[in-house]
């Protein structure tokens, strides 16, 4: 049996059970916390311990695995994540390497790599292969997926060179890739293709919020490329109502793709982008954007639409395992 690597350590596929494959522990940039946070509206110990809570409430409805994508851009810190995990042992928390940046590379890799002021090999490839083969800032963490992302911008030339690098370390290591896309724009196809044309199997790649989007047509071409459509924000009515991500869930099922798509809500135990206002803005906006969201509402809401229950297994068990095998 295959292995994958979490927080704490490496664990055999076959005992990823019900896997959530994009969820965050928190988003929460450094430099954020540190000149605006602390003793504002960040408590550490308060957060800390409400991750606890949250993630221990999610292991309590049958979820074994949760799949993390936080990377540079979204305030990956792995201590914090590790501390909380060893609080929820019957949760294994898989995280990843990569770049969140819908346009440009950040400054630190600007000036550095082929053709560049400083002209060496992709700095960003060794980096990346670095957290997936050694560990990540010296935690001994290692990732066990990358993440890019292709936005609304589409394909930018920073964008290209992160994906880019996301390829070649995927070659190097093996290891799978997850890519933010925006549905409305139809940037799953640019992601494909691109991926495709460096010589990644889409078999190993998600295509991240695919379910913002409920065009079958665009959808079944995502899928047909081989791909795995990432339904993936569930409790975001802003970006798409529940009921309609259901119907697209179940006419994509009856049209024989329960193999190619993985769920998930793309929820955080706390987000920074709304300041200290993230419970707030949960109660008032979105109160379903929460880990328990599909467990309690959306699998009820699916088998209603005639999904079965094997087919649900093949999101939440079989699909998650594949793609990490």
């Amino acid at each position: 049996m295959p292995t994958v690597e979490t927080v704490r350590g490496s664990v055999d596929v076959g005992a990823l059970g019900q896997t959530l494959m994009h969820e965050h522990v928190f988003v929460l940039a450094t430099e954020h916390v540190d000149n605006y946070g602390t003793g504002a509206w960040w408590d550490e110990e308060h957060r800390v311990a409400d991750a606890i809570s949250k993630l221990r409430a999610l292991a309590a409805t049958g979820v074994a695995t949760i799949v993390d994508p936080t990377v540079w851009g979204l305030g990956r810190y792995i201590p914090r994540v590790q501390r909380i995990a060893a609080e929820v042992p019957e949760l294994n928390v898989i995280v990843a390497t990569g770049l969140y940046c819908f346009d440009d590379v950040p400054h630190q890799y600007e000036h550095r790599g082929p053709g560049l002021v400083m002209d060496m090999p992709e700095p960003m490839v060794d980096d990346f292969v670095r957290d997936i083969t050694e560990g990540i800032a010296g935690t001994g963490v290692k990732a066990a997926f990358l993440k890019c992302v292709v936005e609304h911008k589409g394909v930018t030339p920073g964008v290209e060179r992160i994906c880019q690098a996301v390829a070649q370390a995927h070659l190097r290591t093996g290891v799978p890739i997850t890519v933010h896309t925006n549905a409305y724009t139809q940037a799953g196809l640019a992601a494909a293709d691109l991926f495709a044309k460096a010589g990644v199997d889409l078999t190993k790649v998600v295509l991240g919020h695919s379910g913002d989007s409920n065009d079958l047509d665009y959808l079944m071409r995502l899928a047909d490329t081989g791909a795995t459509l990432g339904m993936d924000r569930f409790g975001l009515e802003l970006y798409n109502p529940t009921e309609s991500r259901v119907a697209t869930i179940a006419a994509l099922c009856e049209r024989g793709y329960a193999d190619r798509m993985v769920l998930s809500h793309d929820s955080a135990c706390f987000m920074d982008y709304f300041g200290g206002a993230w419970d707030t803005m949960l109660e008032q906006t979105a109160p379903n954007w929460r880990y328990g969201h599909i467990h309690e509402n959306v699998l009820p809401a699916l088998r209603e639409k005639g999904v079965t229950d094997a087919q649900l297994h093949q999101m939440l068990i079989t699909n998650p395992r594949r793609y990490f095998s």
